[in-house]
């Protein structure tokens, strides 16, 4: 773990607001619930407190796998304490929906070691790109954050990076403006033409293999996505998206990278440890290890994905699971790496509401990452809108503060 990781864990467990009851009797699963609403909101909570505690942990010395671990409990202990009454003699569902994934300068995601795998600790001017997802009864929110080692915690910014501030801001602006865009009525096309215009305005390049999803109870990854790059006649039919409308009541993972170089993705050396399980896919293994594997997987992890980390017998996963992935029985999150430049990630959860789309997880952006580089016209008119709205919002949730300390 990482230091001072009880204090933190503590800390997120002594904010969480009083223990949410279940609800019995609940029939649709989408924001047409008041309760399924409820549970999307809690997990989002859950999910911003720990990429706050990361944050925090991100400095010189600390190890990538001491702070995958360190999300892991905060995520684990925040959620074990809601929904603790059984419902019709079962235990309510809850915890990881993602892996916590930590994945510094070059590598643009899905890095979450083994405990037997050597890895460089963090050093100052380090890009930690951090990952993450919390589910409270299969209603899922996810996050991810961009921020930079500084020399030490009482150090008020990094060392300075013009480039990769300005893909810094394009990347989180992308994503506000994205975030904006998924309404009902709007199609995948609307957003994905907003993020080329944001990226264009800064000099930047969307991560090609990027994209957006739809999610559902359970359901990470749905069918209707949204594509980074605008599509060109000569791109191969597999990276194609197909069009959507939006409808209210869906709720959708808004997901930016961008790059100072050429935005394209490679896979690196590094083994992937993130699978998740393709339940629609059947296959009898030949391999006893295999089988082990796959019945742990069925048993612990049938829909959501999981690292090999949190498997019983690690060393007998390894030797099942290729022969799981080549049959199609698990799907692969393979480590990603840019090194035609330098990468910021952000990502966020929206609810489609009868109010508007509400933006219920991510950070605000880190105050060093500043650029003289401007958004073009109509982008700026939107991240306009959005600050008068945030500012309305925290004005009105100061006055209600004012008005409760009076009553008392």
């Amino acid at each position: 773990m990482a230091p001072n990781d009880e204090e933190n864990i503590d800390a997120v467990e002594e904010s969480d607001d009083d223990e949410v009851e279940e609800v019995a009797g609940e029939e649709a699963t989408d924001l047409s619930n008041s309760d399924v609403c409820t549970k999307y909101q809690e997990a989002s909570k859950i999910v911003n407190l720990t990429l706050e505690g990361l944050v925090t942990q991100c400095i010189p010395g600390a190890k990538i796998l001491d702070l995958c671990e360190f999300g892991t409990k905060v995520m684990e202990a925040a959620a074990a304490k809601l929904y603790t009454k059984k419902v019709n003699g079962k235990t309510v569902d809850r915890g990881v929906a993602f892996p916590v994934c930590i994945s510094v300068n070059d590598t643009v995601c899905n890095f979450s070691p083994l405990g037997t795998e050597e890895v460089e600790p963090l050093k100052a001017g380090d890009i930690v790109k951090m990952d993450l997802g919390c589910h409270l009864d299969g209603y899922i929110a996810v996050a991810a954050h961009t921020c930079v080692v500084k020399e030490s915690a009482d150090d008020a910014e990094p060392p300075k990076d013009d480039d990769l501030a300005k893909c810094a801001v394009a990347a989180y602006n992308a994503m506000l403006v994205a975030a904006a865009s998924i309404t009902a009525g709007k199609t995948n096309t609307d957003v994905t033409l907003a993020v080329d215009r944001v990226a264009k305005a800064y000099g930047v390049k969307p991560i090609s293999s990027v994209r957006m999803h739809q999610m559902k109870r359970y359901v990470l990854d749905g069918v209707k996505e949204v594509a980074l790059n605008v599509p060109q006649p000569d791109d191969p039919e597999e990276e194609k998206v197909p069009d959507c409308t939006f409808e209210q009541a869906e709720v959708y993972a808004v997901d930016v990278a961008m790059s100072t170089g050429d935005g394209r993705a490679r896979l690196g050396t590094e083994r992937t440890t993130i699978f998740k399980r393709n339940v629609e896919q059947q296959y009898l293994l030949k391999s006893k290890a295999s089988r082990q594997l796959l019945g742990e997987v069925d048993k612990r992890f049938p829909t959501l994905p999981f690292t090999m980390r949190q498997l019983t017998d690690v060393r007998t996963a390894k030797l099942g699971i290729t022969e799981c992935v080549n049959h199609g029985l698990l799907t692969p999150y393979p480590i990603l790496h840019e090194y035609s430049g330098k990468v910021a990630h952000f990502k966020c959860t929206v609810l489609l509401l009868p109010s508007g789309t509400a933006r219920v997880t991510g950070l605000s952006m880190p105050e060093y990452f500043k650029t003289d580089v401007q958004p073009d016209e109509e982008t700026q008119k939107v991240l306009t809108e959005i600050a008068d709205a945030e500012a309305k919002k925290a004005a009105k949730k100061a006055a209600k503060k004012k008005n409760k300390k009076k009553k008392k």
